[in-house]
């Protein structure tokens, strides 16, 4: 099932680059995550400028720590507490409005996932989180996807023609992964943990946030076992395969030239990509 954001029991390994050149830096990367909750320990590479993080935290809450110290950290992989790397991906999210935000994917073993992500620009409250079918955004988030032996109204996934049973849930599709929660700023920052997702499973699909809350089939609505009930798809990402540890080694981006610290505050490509005042995506 998917857990909610307060269940963070399983550890996962985080890859940080990060900006240091000397003793002081290493010093005071170690002192910004020390005695910290979530964190189980951590090893700093100076001449690698590698920082791994063992954690339950989730990527965005450690890099915040990390960039408290005035350096730049930028997530180059992510595994398994064992170091093991058994699948990761990655889905920015987008729309025709203000919705953003970056959703990760971490097989943490054979039968364990960890969804962990930030989404800004929601209204507060809960908002559902599917995985859909297909990777086909040609019509932004509302494309209507209708095969045989899947639900008809919706192309949230599933690998057979009824739901499976879940703890914590009446039934559900494999796609549904519940409801994360934005505050009153609008920021949704969540850790989720799942046995039915696999990550080998998702790469390809679709990440939806929807407007409202998913009601888990449980709302007495005609749309309550198809969607949830959760409203319009606000935003929508390709789910695509990610870096897991050691395996990024990227230091200058072979088409502009820029480096992993220049483009951590610019947009990940078109128009801005070069003026640094553009506003940064959340990677």
């Amino acid at each position: 099932m998917a857990s909610d954001s307060g269940d963070r029991e399983s550890q996962c390994t985080l890859e940080f680059a990060v900006q240091m050149t000397c003793q002081s830096c290493v010093d005071a990367v170690q002192k910004s995550l020390k005695g910290v909750t979530g964190v189980q320990s951590v090893e700093v590479q100076l001449e690698k400028q590698m920082v791994l993080v063992q954690t339950t935290l989730t990527s965005q809450e450690v890099q915040a720590l990390l960039e408290s110290t005035g350096r730049q950290a930028v997530l180059k992989g992510m595994g398994s507490s064992r170091l093991e790397n058994l699948g990761a991906a990655v889905a920015i999210l987008g729309g025709s409005g203000s919705v953003q935000g970056v959703v990760r994917f971490l097989q943490l073993t054979p039968d364990h996932c960890l969804i962990e992500g930030t989404i800004d620009g929601l209204e507060p409250g809960l908002h559902g989180l599917h995985v859909h079918q297909y990777g086909d955004l040609t019509k932004d988030c509302n494309r209507p996807q209708v095969l045989p032996g899947f639900w008809p109204e919706i192309d949230i996934f599933v690998t057979w023609t009824a739901p499976i049973k879940a703890t914590g849930f009446q039934e559900r599709h494999r796609g549904d992964l519940g409801n994360v929660h934005a505050d009153a700023g609008g920021r949704a920052i969540f850790r989720l943990e799942d046995e039915q997702l696999k990550v080998w499973d998702v790469i390809g699909r679709s990440l939806v946030i929807d407007e409202g809350e998913d009601d888990l089939g449980r709302g007495g609505h005609p749309l309550s076992k198809v969607t949830g009930n959760s409203g319009e798809r606000l935003a929508c990402g390709i789910i695509a395969r990610s870096a897991g540890l050691f395996q990024n080694p990227k230091q200058i981006c072979s088409c502009d030239g820029l480096t992993i610290w220049e483009e951590r505050g610019r947009p990940i490509a078109g128009e801005g990509r070069k003026d640094s005042a553009q506003p940064a995506a959340h990677l």
